[in-house]
């Protein structure tokens, strides 16, 4: 008897592969899944993709409100920074596609999940707890693990013997990249020895410091009870007010870091961030919280930041220590109220952002 597989499906080169793959070694029927969490192009496109590839079924989850509300705010409040630097954007994605695949697969009656990460990386964590935590009854597959393909050229090859559309895919790509609301990763290529300075050509969202603006721009965020609510007093969605942040931020190189960070699985990874609204907001909330928390208040969430930062990085979203992490930081932001007015000049980091004023209520 075949399987039913649910695939989390990018449309890119490996889950391109892994929809046949699937077919020929499991005899699988292949239903995708994909979610748009704010990366290039959405889902434009993907269906068609999908069933070139051989897929039966395609889901196309639009889930960038969601993302924004119930993820990362959440990690904003908890003050969470992964290895001193890291604003946890690719962390906090996985959970919120993984459950959704989850409850796919529940309506579908499918008897697998499956999903494209390779075997060396993050991101096979996060999306297998996930499973495990909300469908332990079914199997999961990771082709990474179990094929004999070893390389992108290897898997464009495999693709092409089988007629399956490859526009746009570049098996010679010089960065690995991840792109939602909240960030863009890049890794890879020459960024693998420590002593190379990057060139410009590697950052897509934000300029250079020594490009942006010689005059410096101030930006006036609201927050309730430690959720961003407006900027510049005008009351905004939650999508709304992360990409107007990201492009103030952008145009004024607010959000650079570059991390040699420690990965799950035991090995130490270079990666360049860009988070210029994430990092705003992470300013602008410390300094309110300044104003509004005691110091035993605010000793204690520095100390539990660190705990929360390493749960979502390690993919333990769906865990009741979150919850309760979470359950403590929403009696913690009760007070949490006010605005902030940040002064933005020159960049990329939290030394460029001057509060110039904050008011509070409380």
């Amino acid at each position: 008897m075949s399987l039913k597989v649910v695939l989390g499906y990018s449309g890119g080169l490996d889950t391109s592969v892994v929809v046949p793959w699937l077919r020929e070694t499991y005899d699988a029927e292949v239903i995708c899944v994909a979610a748009d969490v704010g990366q290039p192009g959405g889902l434009e496109g993907l269906e068609a993709r999908a069933k070139a590839s051989g897929a039966s079924q395609f889901f196309g989850e639009d889930l960038k409100q969601e993302f924004v509300e119930d993820f990362v705010w959440p990690t904003l409040r908890s003050g969470a920074v992964y290895g001193r630097k890291y604003l946890l954007g690719t962390s906090m994605a996985r959970p919120i596609i993984a459950r959704r695949m989850v409850e796919i697969a529940r309506a579908v009656d499918a008897d697998a999940l499956a999903h494209g990460c390779t075997g060396k990386g993050n991101d096979q964590v996060r999306f297998e707890l996930t499973f495990v935590a909300l469908a332990p009854d079914l199997k999961v597959i990771a082709p990474w693990r179990e094929w004999d393909l070893h390389s992108r050229e290897e898997a464009l090859a495999y693709a092409q013997e089988r007629n399956i559309p490859m526009d746009g895919v570049d098996a010679t790509k010089l960065y690995s990249r991840d792109e939602n609301l909240w960030h863009i990763s890049h890794e890879g290529g020459p960024l693998e020895d420590p002593a190379y300075e990057p060139d410009e050509s590697v950052y897509l969202w934000t300029l250079s410091p020594e490009l942006a603006p010689d005059k410096p721009e101030y930006v006036e965020i609201g927050f309730e009870e430690g959720t961003p609510v407006s900027v510049n007093g005008t009351d905004l969605g939650a999508v709304s007010l992360l990409t107007t942040l990201n492009s103030i931020g952008s145009q004024h190189g607010v959000g650079r870091i570059d991390l040699v960070e420690d990965r799950l699985v035991g090995m130490k990874s270079r990666g360049l961030y860009e988070t210029p609204g994430g990092t705003i907001l992470y300013t602008a909330l410390r300094e309110l919280e300044q104003l509004t928390l005691d110091r035993r208040a605010l000793a204690m969430k520095d100390s539990l930041a660190a705990r929360y930062a390493d749960l979502v990085y390690e993919g333990w979203w769906w865990t009741p220590e979150r919850e309760a992490l979470d359950a403590f930081g929403k009696v913690l932001m009760r007070t949490v109220t006010g605005s902030v007015r940040m002064k933005l000049y020159k960049g990329p980091r939290w030394s460029s952002l001057v509060p110039a004023l904050t008011r509070c209520t409380i």
